[in-house]
């Protein structure tokens, strides 16, 4: 893969890494994949490598730098009690704005030469879904994101194509949690749910125990199907 890291300034005169993974041919549209809890580890870095071999030009931002940069966690008890940590102590608002500069920083690229969209898994659903709502970005996926329905709010904002992975069987979002999310864009023509039956939290992760692959191919083969259509 051509991959690198590379910096992105962000909107307070500071800066933070970005894992850039380019496509074969060099030039393509861009995607933001925003990460899990567990940082901008392997598992995210792979899957950045797979959607830059789908001909995208990927940035997955280090949303916590502004906690401890460059998190690289591994899907292990100690890790995953500092991964939460992470995330209970993340700014919301600030790594919002660090997803719109990551967003600009993408769309400003030589590499860059169609639409851009963001996609999210956990905390980096909820994160696709707020970034998706500033308009930074031409469409989202939102993998299993928890605590959209603490947000709805801003689904009133959101004009671009979005798209929701949710799992039936998810320990951490209540089917009426979802249902309160699709509830808020009932009506609209730019949302798509798709609901994974028979799966948890996480299906889409390798590395964690709740790993689906049937739901994991389905939910991929349905993301690029929805990016093509931008």
């Amino acid at each position: 893969m051509h991959a690198s890291t590379v910096s992105i300034a962000s909107h307070d005169g500071q800066a933070f890494d970005a894992y850039l993974s380019l496509p074969p041919k060099g030039v393509g549209p861009g995607l933001v994949i925003i990460q899990e809890i567990w940082g901008v580890n392997q598992h995210i870095r792979t899957v950045a490598d797979q959607y830059a071999l789908d001909g995208y030009v990927v940035l997955a931002p280090d949303v916590f730098w502004r906690q401890q940069p460059r998190v690289d966690l591994q899907y292990i008890e100690a890790d995953t009690e500092l991964a939460y940590q992470y995330m209970k102590n993340l700014d919301g608002a600030h790594a919002v704005l660090d997803l719109q500069a990551t967003a600009q920083a993408l769309r400003a690229r030589a590499e860059v030469n169609d639409k851009i969209a963001s996609i999210g898994f956990c905390m980096g659903g909820r994160l696709s879904y707020a970034l998706a709502a500033t308009g930074a970005v031409d469409a989202a996926v939102c993998y299993y994101g928890g605590g959209i329905q603490n947000q709805l709010e801003l689904a009133a904002q959101i004009e671009v194509p979005i798209l929701f992975h949710y799992a039936a069987l998810d320990a951490h979002i209540p089917a009426t949690a979802v249902g309160a999310v699709q509830q808020a864009f009932a009506g609209r023509s730019n949302a798509q749910f798709q609901i994974y039956p028979e799966v948890g939290h996480g299906f889409n992760c390798w590395g964690r125990p709740l790993y689906h692959q049937r739901a994991a191919a389905l939910a991929r083969g349905r993301t690029l199907q929805w990016l093509s259509g931008i």
